[in-house]
């Protein structure tokens, strides 16, 4: 798998990003200021990550997806592993990341990767997304930040 910076989105790019975060508005928001990377594996894009600067030292990412067929392959710890190494390579302190809190197979995969929570937002999903969100047979109200040291 290879990892490139991305340059202009394309409707592979959209697809994935959409499949962790439904709210295009938002998305389009998020990476006119973040850096987004794609990751490429047999000339196919297979994943997505978007790194946003949110305070000094403190790097956060706002969105990672990997396509629905090729999840639970290792796909995604490589991208966080390069998130992390990016961080650290630009003199970041903290690496953050949000999820949602019946997310169960992501919140695994951050702290299988190291991260800790930090604190919860509640009612996060519910103030700032116009459709509710059913995610394992649950609504979800309550977003799950979670940070690491670099």
């Amino acid at each position: 798998m290879r990892i490139n910076e991305i340059q202009e989105l394309q409707t592979a790019h959209y697809d994935l990003l959409l499949s962790a975060d439904p709210d295009k508005s938002l998305i389009e928001e998020y990476v006119k200021r973040g850096l987004c990377f794609e990751a490429i594996f047999s000339e196919t894009i297979v994943g997505i990550l978007v790194l946003l600067p949110t305070r000094p030292e403190t790097l956060e990412i706002v969105n990672i997806a990997v396509s629905e067929k090729l999840q639970k392959k290792g796909f995604g710890e490589k991208l966080i592993q390069f998130a992390l190494a990016h961080a650290k390579n630009n003199r970041y302190k903290t690496v953050e990341i949000g999820t949602g809190s019946t997310s169960f197979g992501q919140l695994y995969l951050y702290q299988k990767c190291g991260f800790r929570m930090t604190n919860i937002d509640r009612d996060f999903f519910l103030r700032h997304y116009e459709k509710e969100i059913i995610e394992n047979k649950l609504v979800l109200k309550d977003m799950v930040r979670l940070s690491i040291d670099v």
